[in-house]
């Protein structure tokens, strides 16, 4: 039988692995599993069970929150390139005195056939493009690093994110599409194709949804600028669901 010192779970997620997580959790007989999603997006896929929407307010407030809602146990299944909130959530743990997971799914590795220019920042591939003299770039980076490219007017983009970027943001010259992954080979294909594209620039996000335009890069000798993964704290870490079920219930049961 579990101990019951251990109530709730907090999940800061965002991502699929955060959300299968949570309906996991949910099954655990006295324990409540809290999603929170930062709402960056504007129609974000809200997990089933309790959810919460919206920043914390830097550390201060997500300890606050920790403190109010009587948090037993942190697990962070953030985005690999949401490192702000992982840096913001290990300073809170660790005040609170509480245990801590990152549940963060592993990179993307380059194998034979990928053509990569591997880079540390959303500048630096778009130095890259600029020294490579790209003409027609899929840019798949998120609405929030547009601005990042916008100088770039002698390259014609393809912007793919979830959510429009705002009237006055700054954008590069070409086309906006709108859209939810996961992605199928065939379509991502079909995109590089039909387009032209030279080009394709990349978070390493890693995962399954996402990964079928590095394949069709591959197959069609498009190259990839792929932003390296940012930072993150130190930690206890899983890189996937069962693995952060397995962690939990090992909590648990050290407290029997």
């Amino acid at each position: 039988m579990l101990s019951t010192e251990y109530k709730r779970v907090l999940i800061l997620g965002g991502t699929g692995e955060a959300a299968e997580l949570g309906a996991r959790v949910a099954t655990i007989n006295g324990i409540e599993a809290i999603a929170s999603l930062a709402g960056r997006t504007r129609e974000p896929s809200v997990p089933s069970g309790n959810v919460r929407i919206g920043g914390f307010g830097g550390v201060a407030g997500l300890v606050e929150y920790l403190r109010q809602m009587k948090i037993d146990v942190l697990i962070d299944a953030t985005h690999p390139f949401a490192n702000q909130i992982s840096y913001n959530a290990a300073a809170a743990a660790k005040e609170v005195g509480i245990p801590r997971l990152m549940l963060i799914r592993p990179p993307w590795n380059k194998v034979k056939g990928d053509r990569w220019i591997e880079v540390d920042s959303n500048i630096a591939a778009a130095d890259v493009l600029e020294q490579q003299q790209a003409q027609r770039v899929f840019l798949t980076v998120g609405r929030q690093e547009l601005a990042t490219f916008a100088h770039l007017k002698d390259i014609w983009f393809l912007m793919r994110m979830i959510d429009p970027p705002s009237q006055d943001a700054l954008v590069p010259p070409g086309v906006i599409l709108c859209d939810r992954g996961p992605f199928v080979l065939d379509n991502e294909r079909k995109i590089l194709i039909q387009y032209n594209i030279d080009t394709i620039v990349s978070k390493n996000s890693g995962g399954d949804a996402t990964y079928a335009k590095i394949i069709a890069a591959r197959e069609l000798g498009v190259q990839v600028v792929m932003v390296k993964r940012p930072a993150v704290p130190a930690r206890e870490q899983v890189a996937d669901v069962d693995g952060a079920v397995a962690w939990l219930l090992g909590k648990l049961r050290s407290k029997e």
